[in-house]
């Protein structure tokens, strides 16, 4: 069970005891320094002067790829579980049973 809203990723990746994998928020998948993947300055002029002036256009920097790895046993419970982040803004996280 994985929630994102705030698109900020927690740290709280676990397992239940009933063997369901969860983590509160994964992250965004995308540009970091946008507007939730929206280039920033549309929806800054939007906030800031309450009138639309153009489109929301997606942004186009350096993206990082946010989520979970879940290592299922045969049952398909949860045996292991841990963030992924790979490139972008944020540091760097894989699962050590990738390997």
């Amino acid at each position: 069970m994985v929630g994102t809203h705030t698109h900020t990723p927690s740290a709280d990746h676990r397992i239940l005891s009933g063997g369901t994998a969860y983590m509160s928020d994964a992250g965004m998948t995308g540009d970091y320094d946008s507007v939730i993947g929206m280039d920033k300055e549309e929806p800054l002029r939007r906030f800031t002067r309450r009138i639309p002036s153009s489109r929301f256009e997606p942004a186009n920097g350096n993206a990082t790829l946010s989520g979970i790895a879940v290592e299922t046993g045969a049952g398909g419970l949860a045996q292991k579980i841990a963030p992924v982040r790979i490139g972008g803004a944020l540091a760097s996280a894989e699962p050590d049973f990738w390997a």
